[in-house]
């Protein structure tokens, strides 16, 4: 029997599932993503002309569309099932004209989860295309366009070829060199802290010092420590006052594209753009079995944190059973959406079922696949469940003069937190936080004399951004879309504008003449307030506000101003390569330091004649532990995972993959590594012997710091 009805949608996997689900009056075709855009040899944008844009097939896309005409032809109607954003409303669009489909029809069909019921449901209401999401999109697209192809040719000329300028990777680069500039710029501060460890009958405990009198007082230098310690020569410690509290503390909500990326990043190293492949790979569809294939999680490029009825109630009814009545509250949890132009019609990143649960479809996925599958239904099942509750204890303990506090907290009902804790960017959960335990203590009881622990600090500078804080600090000042999160980061990676040094980003040197560039002719396109008011722009435009033609001319007439001066005035910049002490072993040349996309490496700067490049092998400053002659070196794998080796390799073959301590193990004289906490590997440090029949581990002492 010959199909009535044509759907198409961008990809054969999500193809092949909801084909499934249609049956055989449906024939479900893929697009392969964009079929129409503007040409890459060419602006492409008439700019006299109300900047109508010149779209063109992309090139290798012949074939997909002529088999899209042909089975045009043998059906009765045709859905567009692109996905539900603005991005999927311009595939849709220019699909429409290329099969000539009435866009004022109800032709477009839209689903934030791919599973049987969503599907069929959404067939069963279809609607014309939505010309504002398409008008949104192109007034992005046109935007990105005219900065690119105008300022990147500049670059080329004047610095190097191959650069590029786009509106929202200048924005974060700059963010990335104002944070360098601000840890260059930074002058540390010395403080002091003053601990006291008390012994009980039962237990030990600590308390800081809080103050002179009811005065909170800081300690800037040992002078200051010296006078506190005078003051608490021959007293007695008493308790002063007992304060305990009952402490809520509440789920996150459920992920948006930002926060999944951030939580993905924290809790399973995973970068962002392998976050969104694996998450869509979970979109489209798995096999799992009985069911057949499946999407497993609703759409994932979102900044929505509402939840449909539905789901609710799906989740209480697993959490009651579950966890039982206590573990669901009073009131079901909605999470309001605070960012601006957020799109209420979507969902927040869950699971399409609660009762597909992790285990439950492990056998049927990849391991990545499953590891970020659990952290989206841990993190929904845990957004509507109890607060946990969290029995707070302070106590001011009067030394003479002097008061010191201690802070303790206990679990008193576990509540979500049984279940699932948001990360932070140190790779914790906040157990240590939530399980600090102090002793029954009464006002006027009199503790023994601590041993006093004075220790000196110094204000650190404030952190480079990891890709996890950079997404964030872009969601927060309004800077780029779910869409532009990922593919952001790896642009100005790709341009060799930053580096990913020890997971975090540093501007190299063409980064930063680069944006120097940028500020100087173009202060508009790095401007954050100037992007992020752009961005709410083109939301308005999208709820149909403001008309996209003004949107651009107002942005037109100012850059097209700079952009003339920049041409007559911007300098040519020649960028000498470092020289390094390091002979080419081919042709006796000094060797040069170049930036590729994963870092700095060596290279012979007789190309193309020589094209000898060698990695840079950076020393930790300990021996070999098997050859005794040479020193351990950081090296990357083929997949990028560091190790340390001897680099007299390959004389010497020893290798390990956790980092030297640099000394031997007291009990079975093998080396120390050291070892990170935190499924990020980027949580507390500790030593560790690196021989798998040995425990033998050691508490490596942190300096708590605080930021200037």
């Amino acid at each position: 029997m010959a199909a009535d009805y044509l759907v198409i949608v961008e990809s054969p996997a999500k193809a092949k599932t909801i084909g499934k689900y249609l049956g055989k009056k449906y024939v479900v075709k893929a697009s392969m993503g964009h079929v129409r855009d503007l040409p890459k040899s060419q602006i492409g944008v008439d700019v006299e002309s109300d900047f109508s844009p010149k779209y063109i097939t992309i090139r290798g896309k012949g074939d997909v569309l002529k088999e899209l005409r042909d089975a045009r032809k043998k059906v009765k109607q045709v859905f567009l099932a692109a996905d539900p954003d603005r991005e999927g409303e311009a595939i849709a669009w220019h699909l429409a004209h290329i099969l000539d489909v009435d866009t004022g029809g109800k032709c477009r069909v839209v689903f934030n989860e791919i599973t049987k019921d969503a599907v069929k449901d959404a067939f069963k209401h279809p609607r014309s295309i939505n010309m504002n999401l398409v008008n949104a999109q192109q007034a992005r697209r046109i935007l990105d366009r005219l900065v690119g192809y105008q300022i990147s040719p500049l670059l080329w000329k004047k610095v190097k070829k191959g650069l590029s300028a786009g509106r929202v990777q200048s924005v974060a680069c700059r963010l990335i060199i104002d944070r360098e500039n601000e840890i260059r710029e930074f002058t540390p501060e010395e403080y002091w802290t003053l601990t006291a460890n008390f012994q009980t009958d039962k237990s030990k405990f600590e308390a800081r010092f809080h103050g002179v009198g009811d005065d909170k007082r800081e300690l800037k230098s040992e002078a200051d420590v010296q006078e506190v310690l005078r003051l608490m020569e021959n007293v007695e410690y008493r308790v002063q006052s007992v304060k305990q509290t009952e402490r809520r503390r509440n789920p996150s909500a459920p992920f948006t594209t930002s926060t999944l990326q951030q939580e993905a990043a924290r809790k399973l190293n995973y970068r962002a753009a392998k976050t969104m492949s694996v998450a869509q790979q979970l979109y489209e569809g798995i096999d799992i079995g009985g069911e057949g294939t499946v999407g497993l999680i609703t759409y994932m490029r979102t900044d929505s944190v509402r939840i449909s009825p539905v789901a609710q109630e799906e989740a209480r009814e697993y959490i009651v059973e579950e966890y039982g009545a206590d573990y669901y509250p009073a009131e079901t949890r909605n999470y309001s959406t605070k960012s601006k132009g957020a799109q209420e019609a979507h969902e927040a990143v869950r699971p399409t079922s609660v009762t597909r649960h992790p285990d439950k479809v492990k056998e049927f996925l990849s391991r990545d696949q499953f590891r970020l599958y659990k952290l989206i239904w841990d993190r929904f099942v845990a957004s509507q469940m109890s607060s946990a509750v969290l029995d707070t204890m302070t106590v001011d303990i009067a030394a003479g003069d002097v008061k010191l506090r201690a802070t303790g907290s206990k679990i008193k009902f576990p509540g979500f937190m049984t279940l699932y804790i948001e990360g932070n960017d140190e790779g914790k959960e906040g157990k240590d936080e939530d399980e600090k335990f102090l002793p029954p203590l009464e006002e006027g009881q009199v503790l023994k004399v601590p041993a006093l622990d004075p220790k000196q600090h110094f204000t650190q500078p404030p952190p480079r951004f990891t890709e996890a804080r950079l997404v964030k600090t872009m969601e927060e000042i309004g800077i780029g879309r779910p869409s532009t999160y990922a593919p952001t980061l790896e642009t100005i990676q790709k341009r060799g504008y930053v580096l990913l040094e020890e997971k975090r980003f540093v501007p190299t040197e063409l980064g930063e003449i680069v944006h120097e560039m940028m500020e100087e002719f173009f202060p508009q396109i790095i401007d954050v307030d100037f992007t992020a008011n752009m961005e709410h722009n083109l939301d308005e435009v999208e709820e149909g506000d403001i008309d996209w033609v003004k949107v651009l001319k107002e942005f037109y007439g100012d850059f097209e101003g700079h952009l003339k001066i920049a041409e007559e005035e911007m300098k040519h910049v020649v960028l000498e390569d470092e020289v390094s002490d390091i002979e080419c072993e081919k042709c006796s040349r000094l060797m040069v330091y170049k930036h590729g996309r994963f870092g700095k490496f060596l290279a012979c700067p007789g190309f193309p004649d020589c094209r000898n490049t060698k990695p840079i092998l950076k020393e930790i400053g300990v021996g070999c532990p098997k050859c005794k002659e040479g020193q351990l070196v950081e090296r990357r794998g083929k997949r990028r995972r560091v190790f340390y080796g001897c680099d007299r390799y390959p004389e010497c073959d020893f290798i390990i993959w956790d980092r030297p301590a640099g000394k031997d193990c007291p009990e079975c004289s093998q080396p120390l590594v050291i070892k990170r906490s935190g499924k990020g590997g980027e949580g507390k440090e500790t030593l560790a012997c690196s021989s798998a029949e040995c425990s033998h581990k050691e508490e490596i002492e942190v300096v708590e710091s605080k930021q200037g």
